[in-house]
């Protein structure tokens, strides 16, 4: 197990990303977050890239115990280097793969966003918490999802912080492939060995032209990063972390309730 968290292998010319913190997850920090990037700047040569867990997860997005008790240096910079993370995945002239096994939850769901395909055991689950912890899924599940799975679904996702199998997320166009549990690799490979046959300029050409919808959500993108930095600290982020790690329901206060103490 890499000491940061994250391996990145080269192997016949695939750039391989695992995220190694099964005991969380996969839950990634800043330091796994920066390796995750640095293994994809480095694919350029790469004729693909595919990214995935370890222990029986996918990712279950950004680690909560840093929401519980936020540090907002900290956190700004977390929450900065996700949103390079999820643009490096697509800045990247290769096909990137999401191959899931088990939970892709919160930020590791929309790392499923992000890539170019996804493929999936038929085991794996999908789906948003921000509402439930504390936070709002801003970079992919509440923008770019709804060109992928339309608007409908994407707040239903986003707002209601609902789980969906494999076979769902199939349906709704949100993963590429199911396979049986046990045979991701065999999957993942029979499509690497499609994007053997490819010509890697074109297909440069090819996903540098699908950004149109990627690149239209960019800024709000941003302005929703801003919100979440302003937001660092308040009650709701607290409550819904802590309630999270003690297998509680949160006790959030209501509308109602924050308008009238403000």
């Amino acid at each position: 197990m890499s000491p940061v968290g994250v391996s990145v292998e080269n192997l016949d010319g695939v750039v391989r990303i695992a995220l190694e913190r099964p005991e969380r997850r996969n839950a990634y920090d800043l330091n796994m977050a920066r390796a995750m990037i640095e293994g994809l700047h480095s694919a350029s040569r790469a004729e693909a890239v595919v990214i995935t867990g370890s222990g029986g997860s996918f990712c279950a997005g950004g680690a909560l115990g840093q929401l519980s008790d936020p540090d907002p240096e900290e956190l700004r910079e977390l929450f900065t280097t996700s949103l390079r993370l999820v643009d490096a995945i697509r800045a990247c002239p290769r096909p990137v793969i999401a191959a899931v096994d088990g939970a892709a939850a919160g930020g590791g769901n929309e790392l499923v966003i992000a890539c170019d395909f996804a493929i999936a055991t038929q085991r794996s689950t999908f789906g948003q918490t921000g509402p439930k912890v504390g936070s709002a899924p801003v970079l992919g599940a509440t923008n770019l999802a709804a060109v992928q799975i339309g608007e409908k679904r994407s707040k239903e996702m986003s707002f209601m912080c609902r789980r969906y199998t494999a076979e769902q997320a199939y349906a709704m166009g949100l993963i590429n492939e199911v396979v049986p549990d046990g045979r991701l690799d065999e999957g993942v490979d029979r499509w690497l060995a499609e994007i053997h046959e490819l010509s890697p300029r074109y297909l440069e050409i090819a996903k540098v032209s699908s950004n149109l919808w990627w690149n239209a959500s960019k800024d709000n993108m941003q302005a929703g990063l801003e919100s979440l930095i302003q937001a660092i600290g308040s009650d709701d982020m607290r409550e819904g972390a802590q309630a999270f790690m003690e297998k509680r329901k949160p006790r959030f206060r209501t509308a109602a309730n924050s308008v009238g103490s403000a």
